[in-house]
């Protein structure tokens, strides 16, 4: 995902550690939430585990962030809903995807994102990738290819597919906030709390017209494993990754940050081998070798085109001629979580 960019930050390296396990922790948790929304889903509760998930999250970022939601202006509002709307596909198409496919592969083939928005960015403002790029992205689609193949060369799975459509809808929405001139200037915290609000709205009404189970009804079914991962998907995953963020940038640099971070797709094929007893033959694993290895390349290639400014004491991110402002670069790594 795109670098998050905070002014003033550094940290001496034998102090490093300290802001370095809890972000790293946060990678740990979102690796392992594939496996969890796995475990606690079927394909006829996905509309009502989105519910729970979030609905136990939104309150919590409402309450701490009451103040700032006062400041937010119409436009802002109206700007952070029409990104909740994105948000809510994104999360459809991972939650129907991992239940359709293994949490190892949904992990990796999620991590696609990291090379396709430097290339949607590429192709918006018209500039040409670089060679070197270009190679990350075509090693990575070659892994993702390999790692859908099981035994031998088959069609990929309809789960497989659906991450993949993940993958494209998470580089719309970053796209999308970092363009949408309504919510340059909110703070990070507000915007979050209205999309993943406005998410709850989506889930809870597709749930009421779709004829499944209503959320209540799966909560009254969940065993104490059930409820155990989804208090892990809510409050680790979602509320304790954005407050370890927010606290996180200010105390190191962006690129440490990104880098530690990025380091999901690892996190999320060990949770899946590991824990989840999913086994990779020898095609799937050189495939989700080369799926690390591309995306790891793509984010070095990608940074080196990365000018970091500060200007009035607000830091920014221009990627190949475009403005980002930090706080929409954080809600759009978080939220699509």
């Amino acid at each position: 995902m795109s670098s998050i960019a905070v002014p003033g930050a550094a940290v001496a390296p034998r102090r490093a550690w300290r802001t370095d396990v809890p972000v790293l922790l946060v990678a740990v948790c979102w690796g392992a939430s594939y496996l969890a929304a796995k475990d606690i889903t079927t394909a006829r509760t996905v509309l009502a585990v989105l519910v729970l998930r979030f609905a136990l999250a939104v309150p919590v970022l409402a309450i701490a962030g009451r103040r700032a939601l006062r400041t937010l202006t119409g436009a802002q509002w109206r700007g952070a809903a029409l990104l909740g709307l994105i948000l809510s596909g994104i999360f459809l198409l991972e939650t129907y995807g991992v239940v359709h496919t293994s949490a190892t592969n949904a992990g990796l083939i999620i991590s696609l994102t990291m090379v396709f928005t430097p290339l949607a960015e590429a192709a918006v403002t018209r500039t040409r990738p670089t060679p070197a790029f270009l190679g990350a992205a075509l090693l990575s689609v070659l892994g993702v290819v390999l790692l859908t193949q099981g035994g031998g060369f088959t069609r990929p799975s309809t789960g497989d597919l659906l991450m993949l459509l993940a993958a494209l809808a998470r580089t719309l929405h970053v796209l999308a906030m970092s363009r949408l001139r309504a919510v340059q200037g909110a703070d990070a915290l507000p915007l979050t709390t209205v999309q993943l609000g406005a998410s709850v709205a989506v889930f809870a009404l597709l749930s009421a017209v779709s004829g499944g189970p209503a959320p209540w009804r799966v909560a009254a079914g969940f065993t104490a494993r059930d409820w155990t991962g989804l208090l892990f998907l809510s409050a680790l995953c979602t509320v304790f990754a954005f407050f370890v963020q927010m606290w996180a940038v200010r105390r190191t640099s962006p690129s440490r940050v990104g880098l530690l971070l990025g380091t999901e797709p690892l996190w999320a094929a060990a949770a899946g081998i590991a824990l989840g007893g999913e086994r990779l033959g020898a095609l799937a694993l050189a495939g989700g070798a080369l799926v690390l290895m591309g995306t790891a390349w793509g984010r070095r290639t990608a940074r080196s085109g990365v000018e970091f400014s500060s200007s009035a004491g607000i830091s920014h991110v221009r990627l190949r001629g475009a403005d980002h402002s930090a706080p929409g670069e954080l809600c759009a790594r978080l939220v699509s979580q």
